[in-house]
């Protein structure tokens, strides 16, 4: 039986290479699909397109539901956010917030993980752009039909209203 197996998987070996060189099953010269990147075939590498600015309009945006991290209204490019430094806390934070008119960070962000009240920001909560991501200024990739549970309960309530 080893000696059988040992065949059959020299013949696999000796099978494969050949079976990768073989002709694609489609043209490499097809034309790519227009996805986020238009243009070009499947083996073309074209530039990625530059990247798009941040919005800046430091307004506060609707959340779709009631638990979503509200976004960055503002740009963040250069930042320092590592273990030694938070520059969002310089404008955010308990102690600065009256002084920049900047929302403060949620009291959750001073808690542990047993919900006692720490002095300062939990270590779990430091790192904000592991919850919180500023917004590009940027046509959508696709149409988009999300409604939040407001929209949704009104439609219904219309919907029952219609003889």
């Amino acid at each position: 039986m080893n000696g059988r197996l040992l065949s059959l998987l020299l013949a696999l070996l000796l099978w494969l290479p050949a079976a990768m060189a073989a002709e694609p099953a489609y043209p490499l010269d097809a034309p790519a699909p227009d996805g986020r990147r238009a243009g070009g075939t499947l083996t073309q590498e074209l530039p990625a397109p530059p990247l798009a600015e941040d919005e800046n309009k430091d307004l506060k945006r609707e959340r779709n539901y009631p638990e979503q991290p509200p976004t960055i209204p503002h740009s963040i490019r250069g930042y320092q956010i590592d273990k030694n430094s938070n520059k969002c806390l310089t404008c955010h934070s308990r102690a600065n917030s009256a002084r920049t008119q900047a929302p403060m960070i949620s009291i959750t962000h001073y808690m542990d993980r047993d919900g006692q009240a720490l002095a300062a920001v939990s270590p779990r909560r430091y790192f904000c752009n592991q919850c919180h991501v500023p917004q590009k200024d940027v046509k959508p990739l696709v149409d988009n039909s999300f409604k939040n549970i407001d929209q949704v309960l009104q439609d219904e309530i219309n919907g029952q209203q219609k003889p």
